[in-house]
């Protein structure tokens, strides 16, 4: 056996064996959370199973970090209703917009390397002009484009709507001064996978498990659908429970292809705590604010409101993640969402605690500021920014 392949079974298995250890300390002394008290692992369980329930949830997979390690992993509920198939932390699921972190990663590493500079605009990186492209014909005539870097695109101000086919024409324009404001872009990141691509040569699905889910130990994730998971996967299942499968993506889409599990993305989450692959310098500007957020909700993306709501938890963007303070320091953190999959993390980078929930439901979001409030004691999640409406609330 080749050297490189000893080495990455090694790191697996490495990998494997911290979580392992890290149930078995959960176990024994149950789950610290922010306010300094600990929750028996039979009420983490009873919380989700009374959760899943009553927010009719269909499955999900729940992880919860103490001192920058999973210290707790488990699924619930079920991974294929109908054939009253479990839920597993191998069962591979939709990352949604979970992808956008994983990517913000891997480019974090070429910034590290000076292969990217996050204030070079991107258009210097590409052979020809950005409106010659088809997918970016549309910003001809509007030179605003050669004011974009890859800093915009990862902090969301380059002035893109969220995805172009949810605007009135279909077509991609530039909103607003790049730099000045907030409004989530998915089309921003996908230029920004564009850029990559053309800066390093590789495909983002070669990259993606280059720099990041080989390292990490991440076996049953891939940024496109793969015959592997064939084996244990879970289908999607809409607001009535109806199930609409799984999501077999083609194509690698910085902005949301990623296929993982409940399991791999705990390894990614846990990295990201610790700081694994990147240099301390480069994690803190990663988790810095780039711009404060005064937007009344984080969608529509480009609606105009308002608020002063979050000036007290200075509600933030960083270089792929949301972040907020509390009394308990930072937080930094990411929703996932797609028909049928809703996904999200929340990390409190001074306390070293965090959670990770990803459900195969759209009603996901109803069961998470209870969730996040009785499993971390966590009261300051921007609930109404993010849109999540609670299950005993609609």
């Amino acid at each position: 056996m080749k050297i490189w392949a000893i080495c990455i079974l090694i790191v697996l298995g490495l990998a494997e064996l911290g979580i392992r250890q890290s149930n078995s300390f959960a176990n024994a002394a149950g789950v610290k959370r922010l306010d300094g008290s600990s929750i028996p692992v039979q009420e983490i369980d009873s919380t989700m199973e009374h959760l899943l329930e009553a927010g009719k949830v269909t499955g999900a997979g729940l992880a919860i970090f103490n001192d920058r390690k999973v210290v707790y992993l488990r699924a619930y509920g079920y991974r294929d209703k109908e054939k009253a198939l479990p839920l597993t932390p191998d069962s591979v699921m939709t990352a949604a917009s979970f992808t956008k972190v994983a990517f913000a990663y891997m480019v974090m590493q070429l910034v590290q390397e000076k292969i990217l500079d996050l204030d070079k605009p991107i258009y210097e990186y590409l052979p020809k002009p950005l409106p010659e492209y088809d997918a970016y014909k549309d910003l001809a005539g509007d030179k605003r484009y050669k004011k974009i870097t890859a800093r915009m695109l990862l902090d969301h101000t380059a002035g893109f709507p969220n995805l172009r086919r949810f605007t009135d024409d279909k077509k991609l324009s530039i909103q607003f001064e790049p730099g000045s404001r907030f409004a989530y872009s998915g089309e921003g990141i996908l230029l920004l996978q564009m850029v990559v691509e053309a800066v390093t040569g590789k495909p983002t699905g070669e990259l993606m498990r280059e720099r990041v889910f080989l390292p990490l130990g991440m076996t049953r994730t891939s940024m496109v659908w793969n015959s592997r998971f064939e084996d244990n996967f879970a289908n999607g299942y809409d607001e009535q429970e109806t199930s609409l499968g799984p999501e077999r993506r083609p194509s690698a889409n910085a902005a949301g292809s990623m296929q993982t599990t409940p399991a791999d993305f705990a390894r990614f989450m846990q990295a990201m705590m610790q700081g694994t692959g990147l240099s301390k310098a480069t994690r803190e500007m990663m988790l810095s604010p780039q711009i404060q957020i005064f937007s009344k909700h984080e969608f529509p993306s480009l609606a105009a409101e308002t608020t002063e709501e979050n000036r007290g938890i200075r509600l933030s963007y960083g270089l792929g993640w949301g972040l907020y303070w509390t009394p308990y320091g930072k937080a930094f953190f990411k929703e996932g969402h797609d028909e049928g999959w809703r996904n999200y993390t929340v990390c409190f980078d001074d306390a070293g605690i965090g959670l990770m929930v990803m459900t195969n439901s759209s009603n996901g979001e109803g069961i998470y500021k209870e969730l996040i409030e009785t499993l971390l004691k966590n009261p300051y999640t921007p609930i109404e920014w993010e849109g999540f409406t609670p299950y005993n609330a609609k």
